[in-house]
């Protein structure tokens, strides 16, 4: 028996118009947790599908060896019976079946033909406890948090008997502690003979938990890195990555900051269910011409639901407060009214609410400015709406064969660039960007870096809200902190630090804490 459990050789994967991988080769160590790196686009998706029968056997050239034997997997229930199974960034979760019922969907605990209700919630509840969930297993998807969800997706994998475990993104959507929970449990399942491949673009989280790291640039595996044997920094990972040394990874910039744009005052928004419960809290923020204002907070804090409901109220009930734009009131009541006074909001969830994924990158450009592009007659110019897109994706370096390219099929970076296409195009004073570099790697964000400095010093304001307070520090000329609903601190680029950020961000815990001794 070899020391790899895995050998890929010579994948070579093309789609139309692209060739994703390229004479891709892999070797995974038996017992080892194996990162893979790379920008988006990369083909480090792409190679996972390839190993997991997503795509199939035949459909791509070079051959997979799994546990010493050549294997030609034609869809996931092959490779899932030799246990490789693979969990995708997408949660493959049916939201209102129960815990049990997913783990065994599809490999129902049966007794002459019936489903054993009780076996299933039984052997569910020992699944759970080997991943750390303490969770009833009757409770639906819908009732629990994403971080165990991502839980139930690792149960779901060892009912598999799974040997080897493929985890792409697995922490992207997750707050600092369920992340610390889940590399802990990958920690674990290694103890226990089980081999791991992490896709993550976190590099802190691949130098804590990875024995090996391969790096994947262009549908090219440009090198494979032993993480125990040699001294590797994150820059060394993001020079194989970028094939560049990044000297920072924020782009130098002067701000040139004019006039006040827009000032909230007094802002208060109530959930929009449990309407007794207040979400923003008499919040008061501004910001001028030509600056990048932050705002920071834990997660709850009430950043994206203060962000949406100055969009046109599009969260929230019992809203109150007001919205001036160079000193005069204005009414953002509605998203139209909004995009109207010059306001825009790309969401934290592009896939969900900010891109159209089954259509192409023209019609998503347009989307939201499609007056612009309006004939005589009122009908769309379909060669200006293709001039249009051309010149962002010129502008913008998407990576897509055209505009015609469906955008769900590009990576999270291209995505990213799209949604700012969207509303670069409909030209709006105010851009409020909601975790705009969420789930991209370094090189795209760079990219889009140099896009919100580019907005600022077209004297356009931009307020950008991100869980990684090292992207706020580096990108910001204030930063506002929101704790509990509460604007706790307007902390100047000058006197920010982490630390003094956290304080602000923990301000109105730590008193409501006091309060309850």
């Amino acid at each position: 028996m070899t020391t790899n459990i895995l050998e890929m050789q010579g994948i070579t994967k093309t789609f139309p118009g692209v060739k994703a991988l390229q004479n891709v080769s892999l070797g995974v160590k038996r017992g080892h947790v194996h990162a893979i790196c790379g920008e988006n686009g990369a083909g480090k998706s792409t190679l996972m599908k390839v190993l997991s029968g997503v795509y199939p056997a035949g459909s791509f050239d070079g051959q997979i060896v799994f546990e010493d034997a050549k294997v030609d997997f034609k869809n996931i229930n092959d490779s899932e019976a030799a246990g490789v199974v693979i969990i995708h960034q997408e949660l493959a979760l049916s939201p209102y079946l129960s815990i049990a019922e997913n783990i065994f969907l599809g490999n129902e605990q049966q007794t002459r033909g019936w489903i054993d209700w009780n076996k299933t919630n039984l052997e569910a509840s020992k699944l759970l406890a080997r991943v750390g969930l303490k969770d009833n297993p009757i409770t639906k998807i819908t009732d629990i948090g994403v971080g165990k969800q991502q839980l139930v997706e690792i149960a779901k994998a060892l009912s598999k008997r799974v040997k080897l475990l493929i985890l792409d993104e697995p922490t992207a959507a997750l707050n600092d502690e369920d992340s610390a929970h889940l590399l802990e449990l990958i920690k674990q399942l290694q103890s226990q003979g089980i081999t791991s491949i992490i896709i993550s673009h976190k590099l802190n989280e691949i130098k804590a938990i990875a024995d090996a790291v391969t790096i994947i640039r262009d549908g090219r595996a440009i090198e494979t890195l032993d993480m125990h044997a040699d001294e590797i920094s994150e820059e060394r990972i993001i020079k194989g990555m970028v094939g560049r040394e990044l000297e920072s990874r924020y782009p130098d910039h002067t701000p040139m900051i004019g006039e006040e744009l827009l000032r909230v005052e007094h802002w208060n928004v109530f959930h929009p269910i449990d309407t007794t419960r207040q979400i923003v809290k008499d919040a008061s923020i501004s910001v001028r011409a030509g600056e990048i204002v932050g705002i920071a907070g834990l997660m709850g804090a009430g950043r994206t639901e203060l962000a949406m409901s100055l969009f046109g109220k599009s969260y929230g009930v019992k809203i109150s407060g007001k919205v001036f734009k160079r000193g005069v009131e204005i009414d953002t009541g509605t998203v139209s009214k909004a995009i109207q006074h010059g306001i825009a909001y790309a969401t934290e969830d592009r896939k969900r609410y900010g891109l159209n994924l089954i259509d192409d990158i023209t019609r998503n450009v347009s989307g939201s400015a499609l007056s612009k592009l309006a004939g005589l007659f009122g009908f769309v110019d379909d060669h200006k709406e293709a001039t249009v897109a051309g010149k962002y994706l010129k502008s913008l370096n998407i990576k897509a064969p055209s505009v015609d390219s469906i955008t769900g099929k590009l990576s999270g970076g291209n995505q990213q660039k799209v949604v700012l296409s969207k509303w670069m195009y409909a030209d709006p004073d105010v851009l409020i960007l909601d975790e705009p570099t969420r789930g991209i790697d370094v090189g795209a964000k760079y990219e889009i870096y140099t896009i919100i400095h580019r907005l600022a010093d077209e004297g356009k304001g931009v307020i950008m809200i991100s869980s990684e307070l090292p992207e706020l520090l580096g990108m910001c000329d204030r930063i506002y902190t929101l704790a509990e609903g509460r604007i706790t601190a307007d902390v100047p680029r000058s006197q920010a630090t982490a630390e003094i950020l956290m304080q602000h961000m923990t301000k109105e815990r730590e008193r409501s804490t006091s309060d309850n001794v």
